[in-house]
This record gives C-alpha cells, sequence and structure tokens, in this order.
C-alpha cells in the first residue's frame, strides 16, 4: 500500500514537472515570436510629422527656368529640356545640339541677370529657415519617407541604399525643405518617389558645396546649389537645377520644369 502510495505521488510529481515546462515552453514561444514580429523589415522609415509648418521659396526671376548656371552649361548626348536655360555670369554653352529644349535661352541679358539675384535670395531663405522641431538627417537618407517641415544635414547627403519617398499626407501644398550643409548625391538607379499628393514644386533643395545624380537616377525638386551639378548618363529631373556659382553639366538627360 505503501509502495503504491510512493508510486502514485511520484507520478503526480511528474506530471507537474511536464506541464510546468509546457508552460514555460508556451511563454518562451510567445516572447520569440513577439520580437520576430518586431523586428519585421518595413518597406521604410517614416519620419514623424513636424507641427510647424512651413511656407514655400519665391523664387522669383526663376520661375521661367529649368536651369541656370553661374559659369557654363555643358552637355553630350541626346538631353531634353522642358523649360528656359539662363547663363550668368558665365558665357560657355556647349552641346546643344545635339541636347534639345522647348524654350528661350538666357545668357547675361536682363531676365539671366535678375534670375541670379533671385536665386542668391532663394538660396538663403531656404539656408536660413528655422524651426522648434526641424529634423536632423545624415549620411544615406536612401529608403526614408519624409513628410513636410524642415530637415538639416550639418554634411553631405546622398541616397544610396533604397529610394527616398516625399508624403504629403494628402495636402498638395505641403512643403519640404532639405537644407544641406556639403553635397548631395545620388547612386545609380535611385528615384525620390512622391506620394500624398507631394508636388515636385513644394520641395526645395538648398545644397553647400554640389550636387551629382548618378545615371539613372529620377529626382524630384528644385535643387539650389552653391556650385554646380552633374546629371551622369540618363538621370532625369521634375524641378530646376540652379548652380549659383559653377556649372550644370548633362549627359543624355530629361529635365522638366516644375
Amino acid at each position: 500500500m505503501l509502495m503504491a502510495i510512493g508510486q502514485a505521488i511520484e507520478l503526480n510529481q511528474n506530471k507537474m514537472k511536464i506541464f510546468s515546462l509546457f508552460k514555460s515552453g508556451a511563454l518562451l514561444s510567445t516572447i520569440l515570436l513577439g520580437a520576430c514580429s518586431k523586428d519585421d523589415p518595413s518597406p521604410g522609415i517614416t519620419i514623424p510629422i513636424q507641427t510647424v509648418v512651413q511656407s514655400g521659396i519665391s523664387m522669383g526671376g526663376t520661375s521661367s527656368l529649368a536651369l541656370l548656371a553661374g559659369e557654363s552649361v555643358t552637355n553630350t548626348g541626346a538631353t531634353s529640356i522642358n523649360g528656359d536655360i539662363g547663363l550668368s555670369p558665365g558665357t560657355s554653352i556647349d552641346g546643344f545640339p545635339p541636347a534639345e529644349f522647348t524654350g528661350t535661352l538666357h545668357v547675361n541679358d536682363a531676365i539671366a541677370n535678375q534670375a541670379k539675384l533671385d536665386l542668391t535670395t532663394a538660396y538663403n531663405d531656404a539656408a536660413g529657415r528655422t524651426s522648434t522641431d526641424i529634423v536632423v538627417l545624415s549620411g544615406n537618407i536612401g529608403g526614408l519617407t519624409l513628410t513636410p517641415g524642415l530637415y538639416k544635414s550639418t554634411s553631405s547627403l546622398a541616397i544610396s541604399s533604397g529610394d527616398l519617398t516625399f508624403d504629403a499626407k494628402g495636402n498638395a501644398n505641403a512643403v519640404f525643405i532639405i537644407q544641406i550643409a556639403s553635397a548631395l548625391t545620388t547612386t545609380s538607379g535611385r528615384q525620390v518617389i512622391l506620394a500624398g499628393g507631394a508636388k515636385a514644386a513644394n520641395i526645395f533643395w538648398q545644397v553647400g558645396s554640389s550636387a551629382t545624380f548618378g545615371t539613372t537616377t529620377v529626382f524630384k525638386g528644385t535643387v539650389m546649389a552653391m556650385q554646380s551639378i552633374t546629371f551622369n548618363t540618363g538621370a532625369t529631373l521634375d524641378g530646376k537645377a540652379l548652380a549659383r556659382t559653377g556649372s550644370i553639366t548633362m549627359e543624355g538627360n530629361a529635365i522638366v520644369l516644375k
């Protein structure tokens, strides 16, 4: 009788141990599944919505210009430009044809000279904007989704790993301003994507040195570079390319004024 009771107690204890292990395993599985779910990759990182609304930047006499350079405009290949071209104070324009454009060429005339003054004003406006909830960017911004507002980099920015999205959140008047202390670059095939009603005309890139767009890049916005702007083979732009002191160099590109 005592032996039977002992065996029953031992059996019951074993069952309790098994049940305890089962509960522990189930809890561990829940924790691991939760961790896996949190680690699942997302399609992009969305920047928090900023509360300060930025107004647009007045482009003055540059409004009709798809291109404006300070030193020279150079092209190779079958470039297509929809909009006017301005040059001031330089005089060197090369590669037209094979480049074609629908607009007027302004070389050191009253329109080009005024446009350069207005570009300086617009550039300084963009560079001088401040905000209580400005977002600081650095390095590679490919893969990000930017919501309306003001962004700042204290060095260079690149779109080199994934595409960059601007999401206006349903507001067609939403303004995006990106302040870049040094260079802006993209690698081959990278794209700027518009979402939520965002418009290229409301995106302003203030570039502290030069901008370089990699092969077949699809870019959007008004690019105001202190120095030069280079479009490698097949790169396209919906917007404006405005180089204050340097040159604009193209190679079989499509540029559409926005």
